[in-house]
């Protein structure tokens, strides 16, 4: 092993072994892939399904209920396969093995049928649980006699993470909303299975590093949670632990436990979609059933929980409730941040101007390219570097890295090159006036008093009669490498559900497609006759996804600061930093409440709330996720490592689901009292937890015994 090691860090880029910037690219493919189809997925399954591009009109809720529980099961499976590659496959074949199952996921999404999708994200659950835990063990491994180099190599592999998130939801965004969605799902796959395949032929670079594992190797394994005794130190003494093996009715609350929840998981989607409730019997009044069942599942393992950490001795069991308590805080942090997954979607599709003209949409072009090509241009310098020190040993991986960055060079080339050469084009249409009307049927007034209503586009299949108003309507609508008239006819078609924005049919071909997906509906095609009033400058729609590309460039950017201010004397203890982050996602939601008060519907706010909302929530996970894991090493004892690694990845599942449950509910709060009122949901839950939590300072820093 160690002759492997003492060759990897012969052949060095940037200081590091070669065989790390494999291990970069590959995690980098992967997270373009996850990323790219994470953002597309409650949009695609809420969109109108007729349209531009049309989804499946699912409502926010059920599409919630369906991606918490694929991102809830991405934090269990890995637990399943860390123990599978442990003991039987080796790291490097759990990394292949697993994206694989994930490359056919992303194909089976691309098929676009309610059956594929189920079976597709059925996939990525269980190729991100052989994925996800073996990465990071290749890197520990890679780095065994070269400990002082470890940070540097993890700051450098998290780097990967979040290039890949920044171009996966960027391109696969761009291309799934201006194209058609399938190409945004294929997008990821494709990456995927190049990723997977230049890992593979990367291979005679690490020897055994990551290899299956043999006989020999085995004592390197974790040690079993049963064993008779264990030694743990603190930092005030050096004491003898007692055994404290899990009895027969531990083993049987954690097998009931583990069964009511991941019923639950796949329960609620189910419920909720298809009416199928396994849990309808333990209904109580209005109280769901499922929710009963969790409730004691809940109460099954706090008694789990509880139990276990009586019978440890003083230092150990304070050091433990401590540990709980900080899983328990996380779930409402990730409750919060992972609303850019669901809500935000949704927000920065319906509520947010994305519509920029002139000198806007040049400054916006512009900012773009810069923002896309200089880290492209970086990457791409690390390749060349990699290809240069390694070509020799493994040209095919190699060339299978060349080949993806020709295609992202391609895909951004053509991203910019359409974004500057769309025109913006005022087009009039006919529209029935409706008055807008509240639950008691009085018409709907705004801020300033005035009567509002609501305008539904004349489409081409539509009878009016002389009892409706018809009047004219006026709207921007842009279009790439066109060239049309004023007076010019065109038809354009609705692109989301409020019918507040829209696009040209402008050939022959997207018009018998829409015309055939409408048929197969069953409903009106949508297209509406238009005429172009006016040509205006340079027009861009900025995609639903770049917003959330904003939380992988604000990580690059702030990262470095942070790592700085954790290492000066003005490091805050693990509790404030919890307090700072809770308190400073709240305060991005409160952002967003202040920006959506009093808005109507048709009215649109402006993205800087937005933008400033997901700078917020990276300084807050900034504060706040990079903590946790580390203090699970420091304050759990080594034979209960593994299950505490285990509860805080539940704490994480637990926190997704319930994100994306909430946020479910973004359009009946919205309809029962406002936006504002669902964002402030949002802004008070975490800065409560926070201040909380910060209360709790002194009574943590005593449970730690003296771990910083």
């Amino acid at each position: 092993m160690n002759t492997d090691i003492e060759n990897l860090f012969k052949d060095k880029v940037l200081g590091h072994p070669a065989g790390l910037f494999v291990l970069f690219f590959t995690e980098m493919w992967e997270r373009f892939s996850f990323y790219g189809m994470r953002v597309l997925l409650v949009n695609f399954l809420t969109m109108a399904a007729i349209g531009y591009n049309p989804g499946w009109e699912w409502t926010v809720e059920n599409a919630g209920a369906l991606f918490g529980t694929y991102a809830m099961l991405l934090y269990i499976t890995p637990i399943i396969g860390g123990w599978l590659a442990d003991k039987y496959t080796g790291y490097r074949w759990a990394v292949i093995i697993g994206s694989l199952i994930m490359t056919a996921g992303h194909a089976s999404m691309a098929l676009e049928t309610e059956f594929s999708l189920y079976f597709g994200l059925f996939l990525l659950v269980v190729g991100t649980g052989f994925f996800k835990p073996t990465m990071t063990s290749i890197i520990s491994d890679m780095y065994k006699t070269h400990p002082e180099k470890k940070d540097g190599a993890y700051t450098i592999y998290y780097m990967g993470v979040n290039a890949g998130a920044f171009f996966g939801m960027m391109l696969c965004g761009y291309l799934a909303e201006k194209v058609g969605w399938a190409y945004g799902f294929g997008l990821a796959g494709i990456f995927m299975l190049l990723g997977t395949i230049q890992f593979w032929l990367a291979g005679p670079l690490f020897g055994k590093i990551g290899a299956k594992p043999s006989k020999e190797h085995e004592v390197e394994l974790p040690q079993n949670i049963n064993e008779d005794s264990v030694v743990v130190k603190d930092s005030i003494e050096e004491q003898e632990e007692p055994a404290n093996p899990f009895t027969t009715l531990d083993k049987v609350l954690i097998a009931i436990s583990s069964i009511i929840g991941l019923g639950y998981a796949v329960n609620d989607p189910m419920s909720k979609i298809a009416g199928i409730d396994m849990f309808a019997f333990l209904q109580i009044g209005d109280f769901e059933g499922q929710y009963t069942a969790v409730l004691f599942a809940l109460a099954l393992f706090l008694v789990l929980v509880i139990g276990r950490i009586l019978r440890y001795t003083r230092v150990v069991r304070d050091r433990m409730i401590a540990f709980i308590v900080f899983a328990f805080f996380t779930v409402f942090f990730w409750m919060s941040f992972e609303q850019g997954a669901s809500s935000l979607v949704i927000f920065a599709r319906d509520n947010v101007d994305r519509l920029l003209s002139g000198s806007a949409a040049t400054m916006f072009n512009v900012v773009n390219t810069l923002l896309t090509v200089i880290p492209l241009i970086i990457i791409s310098y690390v390749l060349f570097i990699l290809w240069k020190k390694t070509f020799k040993k493994i040209p095919g991986s190699n060339i299978v890295l060349v080949i993806c960055f020709i295609l992202m060079w391609g895909i951004v080339g053509w991203m910019l090159n359409r974004d500057f050469n769309t025109t913006a084009y005022d087009v009039s249409y006919s529209a029935i006036e409706q008055a807008e009307l509240d639950e008691d049927g009085n018409q709907v007034k705004n801020d300033k008093g005035e009567l509002q209503f609501k305008y539904i586009p004349v489409t081409q299949n539509m009878t009016t009669d002389a009892s409706q108003k018809i009047v004219t309507k006026t709207i921007t609508v842009g279009e790439p490498y066109a060239d049309y008239k004023v007076g010019d006819s065109k038809i354009i078609i609705n692109k989301n559900k409020e019918l507040t924005e829209f696009s040209f049919v402008s050939t022959d071909e997207k018009k018998s497609e829409l015309l055939a997906h409408s048929i197969a509906e069953s409903k009106d095609d949508g297209f509406v006759n238009a005429t172009v009033t006016k040509v205006r400058d340079n027009e861009v729609e900025i995609t639903v996804s770049w917003f959330s590309i904003l939380n992988s460039f604000f990580i690059i950017v702030f990262a470095s600061f942070f790592s700085k201010w954790w290492e000066s004397k003005y490091n805050p203890s693990a509790a404030t930093k919890y307090a700072i982050g809770l308190s400073v996602m709240g305060i991005g939601f409160g952002l967003l409440a202040f920006g959506a008060f009093g808005i109507v519907d048709g009215v649109k706010v402006s993205m800087i709330w937005l933008i400033l909302a997901y700078l917020f929530h990276t300084l807050g996970e900034l504060c706040l996720s990079p903590v946790g894991l580390s203090y699970v090493s420091k304050l759990v004892p080594g034979r209960m490592i593994a299950l505490m690694f285990g509860m805080w990845y539940l704490a994480i599942a637990i926190g997704n689901k319930m994100a994306a449950v909430v946020g479910g509910q973004i359009e009946n709060i919205t309809k029962e009292y406002s936006l504002s009122t669902f964002f402030l949901i949002f802004t008070v839950v975490p800065i409560v937890a926070g201040l909380i939590i910060f209360v709790l300072n002194p009574v943590l820093k005593k449970l730690m015994h003296g771990v910083r």
